[in-house]
C-alpha cells in the first residue's frame, strides 16, 4: 500500500482557501481517483514543535492506493484538471511525497 502525500508549506504571503480546498477540490479529487483511492485524509497545521510556533505547513492531503501503478493509472487522465484547480485555493507551490505505508 502507499500514500500519497500533498504538503502545503507555510509562508509569508501565501494563502490558502480552506473553504474551498475542503468543499470542492477534495471531492473534485475523490471523484477523479474513484474507487483507486482507498482512503483520503486532510490536516490542517496548527502548530510547530514549539510551543507558540507556526506549523510548518498549512495543509496536508493524505491518499491511499494499492499501488504507484494505481495511483498514476487514476491520475493521469484527470492531472490537467486536478492540478490546475490549485489556483483556485492558494499560491502555494504544492510538495508531492509517495511512501510506502509500513505500519
Amino acid at each position: 500500500m502507499i500514500r500519497v502525500t500533498v504538503l502545503y508549506p507555510a509562508g509569508d504571503g501565501q494563502t490558502f482557501d480552506m473553504n474551498y480546498y475542503l468543499k470542492t477540490h477534495i471531492p473534485l479529487y475523490q471523484k477523479r481517483m474513484g474507487a483507486a483511492m482507498t482512503d483520503v485524509r486532510v490536516e490542517q497545521g496548527i502548530s510547530g514543535g514549539t510551543p507558540g510556533s507556526a506549523a510548518p505547513y498549512v495543509a496536508l492531503v493524505h491518499g491511499t492506493f494499492e499501488s504507484v501503478q494505481t495511483f498514476e493509472t487514476a491520475f493521469a487522465p484527470h492531472a490537467a484538471e486536478i492540478l490546475g484547480d490549485i489556483p483556485n485555493y492558494t499560491n502555494i507551490r504544492p510538495v508531492l511525497q509517495i511512501s510506502e505505508v509500513l505500519v
